[in-house]
């Protein structure tokens, strides 16, 4: 599987950005997918995730009610929707699936997962 993300750029604070991520090499209709961002000098930290067959998602408390992942399986994309960004959200946004999976379950953990994009920048000023 290869992903390939997009979307990020520069905005203002309180502004809002999508971030796409397609795969490539198979459908994904049954991999867990997620997002991670990081920063200069810091690890990896999760931001959301979705299970296969959409529904229930998971946030971390930093970009809850502000971020919504989303997923359209019959294009392979993952989406990130970004509303109210803050300066603290300023980092490159990875995604990630692992899968194919039996179960529908929800992986917040970098380890969970095996297959990343090649990152976005997203840069958001004060």
């Amino acid at each position: 599987v290869q992903l390939q993300a997009s979307g990020g750029g520069l905005v203002q604070a309180g502004g809002s950005l999508r971030l796409s991520c397609a795969a490539s090499g198979r459908t994904f209709s049954t991999y867990a997918l997620a997002w991670f961002r990081q920063t200069p000098g810091e690890e990896r930290e999760f931001v959301a995730a979705m299970r296969w067959s959409g529904g229930r998602a998971y946030y971390a408390d930093s970009v809850k009610g502000r971020f919504t992942i989303s997923r359209d399986d019959a294009k392979n994309t993952v989406y990130l929707q970004m509303y109210s960004l803050k300066p603290e959200d300023t980092a490159v946004y990875y995604c990630a699936a692992e899968g194919p999976l039996a179960t529908m379950t929800i992986r917040i953990h970098e380890y969970e997962y095996r297959y990343w994009g090649q990152g976005t920048q997203v840069t958001v000023s004060s």
